[in-house]
């Protein structure tokens, strides 16, 4: 039988303890520790697209990661955290969600959004079905959001800027021109990291600062003023700031007092428009809700 996400939490985390560790080495020693057999391990979710038995290894990973017992270091990589060690060397039970909410960035993740999303279960009759389908959709999207910026993270600057310019182009910027998106980078063009062509003929841009940074590194507002100079030398008035990181109170203050209109991308809004225009992800299932057609039945 197949084991929940909550019950490999502890077995993953134990498996990380030696060192940086591979998510497929994960299911396949899990697979072996559990002794699931052939048929488990073919058991595929509803989108016939994943292994249920991978799909729950990696929530149990991504859960821990939330709560700082385990870090990604690559892709498909992760490690445990000193935290992590730390819970294993003072707590011999499971761990579990209700375990997990001692630590708050855990409870930051679990409230991250404009309304506080709480977990669905299945005895939850506080909710219509359509409204607990739409609350999972919401927290599927949110924790996904929080890999997918991780995995951006792991990028090299290069990859992280020809991300934003693909970005921009699927979001509609450049209309339909070819070409009309590039990353500059490396070839330090006055401090810019790519540029929109709005026209065909380049005569309205809009220019590009992409600056990747690992968590908690925030960008400070000397940053933006640099931005503001190089958008200066260009003679331009639109730029668009991107990170993966965090933009500091006194940077956001400090864009909001230049007469260059200067749009401010953190990494949380990046995932969410990765996700909303399909870069970096595809759609694994599409559920449709159903009501109906008043007009048939007139």
């Amino acid at each position: 039988m197949i084991p929940d996400y909550q019950a490999l939490m502890r077995p993953v985390l134990e498996y990380s303890a030696d060192g940086e560790v591979s998510i497929s080495e994960a299911v396949n020693v899990l697979a072996s520790r559990f002794e699931l057999s052939e048929e488990d391990l073919k058991e595929l979710l509803p989108s016939q697209k994943q292994s249920r038995f991978v799909n729950r290894v990696n929530w149990a990973k991504s859960y821990l990661k939330q709560a700082g017992l385990v870090q990604i270091t690559g892709r498909g990589l992760f490690k445990i955290t000193d935290r992590g060690r730390e819970v294993l060397e003072n707590h011999r039970g499971s761990i579990d969600n209700r375990f997990l909410k001692q630590f708050d960035d855990f409870v930051e993740f679990q409230n991250r959004g404009n309304d506080k999303i709480e977990a669905v279960t299945s005895d939850d009759e506080s909710n219509t079905p359509d409204e607990s389908l739409r609350e999972a959709f919401k927290k599927i999207n949110s924790n996904f959001a929080l890999d997918l910026i991780d995995r951006v993270r792991s990028g090299t600057p290069e990859f992280f800027e020809h991300l934003i310019v693909q970005l921009l182009i699927a979001m509609g910027y450049g209309g339909t021109s070819d070409g009309a998106g590039r990353a500059i980078g490396k070839s330090g063009d006055d401090g810019v990291d790519g540029v929109i062509d709005q026209d065909p003929l380049g005569v309205d841009q809009i220019y590009i600062q992409a600056k990747k940074y690992k968590e908690g590194s925030n960008i400070g507002s000397g940053d933006i003023r640099d931005f503001y100079g190089a958008l200066s030398l260009k003679k331009a008035n639109k730029g668009i700031f991107v990170t993966a990181s965090k933009f500091s109170s006194k940077a956001i203050e400090t864009s909001r007092n230049f007469d260059k209109n200067i749009v401010l991308i953190d990494g949380r809004k990046l995932a969410d428009l990765m996700i909303l225009y399909n870069i970096g992800c595809q759609d694994e299932d599409v559920l449709r809700i159903k009501k109906f057609d008043e007009d048939f039945f007139e």
